[in-house]
């Protein structure tokens, strides 16, 4: 039996949760980093005398390099190791953090928000598949709900935190807080985190076998199984393998579904409140109905990840992703009575949230180790795109006339699509390893 069957044949150790804790609290960053810009983004404006267009290049600055960094980052990981590419994607994150802090121009912020994003697509690119790697077959769903949730937590205490460290030192303590965290973070990451047993199975570390053992000693492994055998036109696959014959249909339904799931996701987190008091409400419900969203975010994806102990993967991110779509017309059809419309948001925020927590959980188990990190890149980076896409879509149809409720009908529609193009992804087992 090789290493990779014992960690699927035996229950989650107290050490696989570290790695899987770990890559939560990397996930963290990510939430912390989007709100950083959100609630900066007045007193930011303030001082540099911003326009709307000037500020909004700015929030989507970030996000602009998080797509690049999963892009770029994740096919390096593949070839050069996760660990040693997510040790490179925090420092990058680490000095765009701390750079921002220090600016004189909003220029000089959108640069540097854009390295942030980098480190950030880097990161989730490698931290997505040790999270997957690291658990078994069946707490996989769960894991990977984990290191989802962690999003929700860096938001919310990225927001508490600004709102107590802005009107105390400034908006750039918040970028400096940060920079903080992000080298703490660091630390553990090289004193904890170990290289992925599915990466060393490639090959192509020069101590894969001893570090293998080490990594089987930590797990409770005392007979110190071999690594699984992997063909050598594996090894030698390109980042382009993704678009092989062998992966290129299920690399772009993926990537669609990255996209329609992002989205959502988006639209619902960036438009919400304004759209609720576009629909009647007043400002203050408006913001209400923003909070329910990431109430229920925070335990949207710990409920997929516990469904999945049940049903597959797939089956129940099918679910929830249609069931989003009619959560999403609900919400807004129900604006003239808020108690049932801020219960149908905090559904709203369980869904999309857990529909995340689904892709991330897919997105690895559709690619050999030699091409996941590149595979789960792309997928992000893609679903990056949609992520920049909604506000300015959004934008726009409101400013051609559209309403409220026709917008959220028309992404419940869309959204339809993704469960259409999940249900045709090829998933499981036999993508761990070539030629199985």
């Amino acid at each position: 039996m090789n290493l990779r069957d014992s960690i699927d044949q035996r229950p989650m150790s107290a050490y696989q949760w570290l790695v899987v804790g770990l890559c939560g609290l990397l996930n963290a960053l990510d939430g912390y980093d989007v709100l950083s810009m959100a609630f900066t983004g007045s007193a930011v404006s303030q001082e540099f005398g911003l326009t709307g267009s000037e500020l909004g290049v700015l929030l989507s600055a970030g996000l602009v390099g998080m797509a690049v960094g999963s892009l770029v980052i994740g096919p390096l990981a593949d070839r050069y190791g996760r660990r040693p590419l997510l040790i490179v994607s925090l420092i990058i994150n680490g000095v765009g953090m701390g750079l921002s802090s220090m600016v004189s121009s909003h220029w000089e912020l959108a640069a540097y928000r854009v390295l942030t994003g980098i480190g950030v697509g880097g990161i989730l690119a490698c931290t997505a598949v040790i999270a997957s790697e690291y658990a078994n077959n069946k707490r996989r769903g769960i894991a990977i709900s984990v290191f989802t949730a962690g999003y929700g937590v860096g938001a919310t205490l990225g927001g508490l935190g600004a709102a107590q460290l802005i009107p105390m030192f400034g908006w750039r303590s918040v970028f400096l807080v940060g920079a903080i965290c992000t080298v703490v973070v660091l630390g553990l990451v090289i004193a904890l985190l170990p290289e992925s047993v599915d990466y060393l199975a490639t090959g192509r570390h020069p101590r894969s076998a001893q570090i293998a053992a080490s990594v089987a000693r930590k797990l409770g492994i005392d007979d110190a199984p071999a690594l699984p055998t992997v063909t050598q036109s594996t090894q030698k696959q390109s980042p382009g393998g993704v678009l092989s014959t062998r992966y290129r249909s299920q690399s772009l339904l993926l990537w669609a579904s990255w996209f329609v799931v992002m989205f959502g996701f988006y639209f619902a987190n960036t438009w919400t409140p304004a759209l609720l008091v576009e629909s009647g409400m007043t400002q203050q419900q408006g913001i209400l109905g923003g909070i329910m969203l990431t109430v229920g975010g925070t335990f949207g994806a710990l409920l997929y990840g516990t469904l999945t102990s049940r049903w597959s993967e797939k089956a129940v991110l099918i679910v929830f992703v249609i069931l989003q779509s009619a959560a999403l017309v609900l919400f807004i059809t129900t604006t003239s009575v808020p108690a049932v419309a801020f219960s149908a948001g905090v559904v709203v925020g369980m869904l999309v949230n857990g529909c995340i927590a689904g892709m991330y959980t897919l997105s690895p188990m559709t690619y050999e180790p030699a091409l996941r990190a590149t595979g789960v890149g792309w997928g992000i980076g893609v679903g990056r795109v949609g992520a920049i896409l909604a506000p300015l879509t959004v934008g726009a149809l409101l400013d051609r006339g559209w309403s409220p409720v026709l917008l959220y009908v028309a992404v419940a529609a869309v959204g339809l699509l993704a469960s259409v193009a999940v249900s045709r992804l090829r998933v499981g087992q036999a993508a761990r390893l070539s030629g199985k």
